[in-house]
């Protein structure tokens, strides 16, 4: 592995095994193997769960991590349980603009501190299949009035780790103060909404 591979990976790593553990507790709760993650930068932790996933992103950085393919899956096979033959793909490029992929083609559609995701890329995500979504840049507000999403989770920190669950959906999503949310608001102010039950993420179903 080249050191700057490396390097990269521990930059993003800075709570170890923290998004594992994340991928994992989404990964009981949600049937996918196929898997798209804009603004991925250098979290190769979604390849610990799943068989097939493509990040997306512009950065340089991310650009000299997946350039080294054989660093990646052996940082990849390290893990225990990580599939063992892992499809991992990498696009340079912004996922505001349009992708080189097939619309509804994935069964998950990762958004992680990477901005409104859900709004330019839920069209390669096919009917049926999730997005998870954490409040940063405001991602689950707008996930939250979109016609093409509905909440079907949400997932919370549990014993250092996180569950996904699908009880009492009706509590989360409230605004603590009333508000009227636009996708230009959302983008202009790049802020989510204060909700009166915040969860860490939310999984949305595709559902048109």
């Amino acid at each position: 592995m080249r050191t700057k591979t490396a390097e990269l990976w521990a930059e993003q790593d800075k709570h170890p095994g923290d998004h594992h553990r994340l991928f994992g507790a989404v990964a009981e709760a949600v049937d996918a193997e196929t898997v798209l993650y804009p603004g991925s930068w250098c979290d190769v932790a979604a390849s610990f769960v799943w068989p097939s996933v493509t990040y997306v992103d512009k950065d340089r950085r991310a650009v000299r991590f997946f350039d080294d393919p054989g660093g990646v899956r052996e940082i990849i096979a390290a893990v225990a349980g990580a599939p063992a033959d892992p499809e991992v793909g990498f696009i340079r490029a912004d996922y505001t603009e349009p992708l080189p992929l097939a619309a509804d083609g994935f069964d998950l559609l990762v958004s992680l501190y990477a901005g409104p995701v859900s709004r330019h890329c839920t069209s390669y995500l096919r009917v049926g299949g999730a997005l998870l979504a954490n409040p940063s840049h405001g991602d689950v507000a707008l996930a939250s009035i979109d016609p093409r999403l509905e909440l079907s989770g949400v997932v919370t920190p549990r014993g250092g780790g996180y569950r996904a669950t699908t009880a009492d959906l009706e509590q989360y999503l409230v605004p603590k103060k009333p508000v009227e949310i636009t996708a230009e608001l959302i983008e202009r102010t790049g802020r989510g909404v204060a909700y009166t039950n915040q969860a860490f993420a939310y999984l949305f179903r595709r559902v048109r």
